[in-house]
């Protein structure tokens, strides 16, 4: 039987899960042997945590509850950090400056 993890977080971040912190989360994904998804609704559709396309199609704007689900090796660390990254802005926070 292989390790399965899940939770729930909030997007806060302004863009919500757009272009940068699309390719953020799936980089953090891919560093993770497990199966990571993601889903706007706890029933679905999934999508590959680890596909920028896929991620990015979602389309997951500020205020949205995230689902984070992975199954194999891993699987509750990389939902931690997951979850960990959403809850910090995707470390684009206050002290976020765009370069010009």
């Amino acid at each position: 039987m292989s390790a399965a993890a899940e939770a729930t977080v909030l997007i806060t971040h302004d863009v919500g899960l757009h272009a940068r912190p699309s390719v953020k989360f799936t980089k953090l994904a891919k560093t993770f042997a497990a199966d990571v998804e993601i889903a706007l609704a706890a029933n679905g559709p999934w999508f590959d945590a680890k596909s920028i396309v896929k991620v990015m199609a979602a389309k997951a704007p500020k205020g949205t509850m995230l689902h984070i689900r992975a199954r194999g090796d891993g699987a509750n660390d990389a939902v931690d950090a997951l979850v960990e990254l959403v809850r910090r802005d995707f470390d684009e926070g206050a002290g976020h400056v765009r370069s010009a």
